[in-house]
C-alpha cells in the first residue's frame, strides 16, 4: 500500500528522479511550456511552483536555494526577475497542464504544462501589432 507516501517513484532511482526534475524545471523555467507525460507534468507542477514562490520571495536566501536546485543562472535570474513579477498578485497556481493526447509507440498520456496568464500579454501583443499594420497599410 502507498498510504503517506509523498512523491511518485516513476520507475527511477531517487538521484536519477531528482537530476531529471531539476533538468525539467530548468527547461520549463527557460522555456515556460514543455510537453512531457501526465504524470511527469503532474509531479514538475509542485517543484516549478515551489520555485516560482521562492522567486515571489526574493531575498538572497530564496536566490540560494533556488540557485541549488536550477542549474542555470540565467534561469534564475528570469525567474526573480520577470516570472515572480508576473505573479506578484497570485496566491498560488502558477501553472497549467493540458491533456494533449497520446504518444506514438509506448502510447503514454502526454500532457503540456504551462504558466497561467500569458494569454492577456499575447492578446495584448497582438492588438498592438495589429495597431501598427493597420497604420502602415
Amino acid at each position: 500500500m502507498r498510504h503517506r507516501k509523498l512523491t511518485t517513484k516513476l520507475g527511477r532511482t531517487s538521484s536519477h528522479r531528482k537530476a531529471m526534475f531539476r533538468n525539467m524545471v530548468t527547461s520549463f523555467l527557460k522555456y515556460e511550456k514543455i510537453e512531457t507525460t501526465d504524470i511527469k507534468a503532474k509531479e514538475l507542477r509542485r517543484v516549478a511552483e515551489k520555485m516560482v514562490t521562492l522567486g515571489k520571495r526574493g531575498d538572497l536566501h530564496a536566490r540560494r536555494q533556488a540557485l541549488a536546485y536550477v542549474r542555470d543562472r540565467d534561469v534564475v535570474e528570469k525567474l526573480f526577475e520577470q516570472i515572480s513579477s508576473r505573479f506578484k498578485e497570485r496566491k498560488g497556481g502558477y501553472t497549467r497542464i493540458v491533456k494533449t493526447g497520446y504518444r506514438t509507440g509506448d502510447n503514454a498520456p502526454m500532457a503540456l504544462i504551462e504558466f497561467v496568464g500569458g494569454e492577456k500579454e499575447k492578446a495584448q501583443k497582438a492588438k498592438k501589432t495589429q495597431k501598427g499594420k493597420q497604420k502602415t497599410a
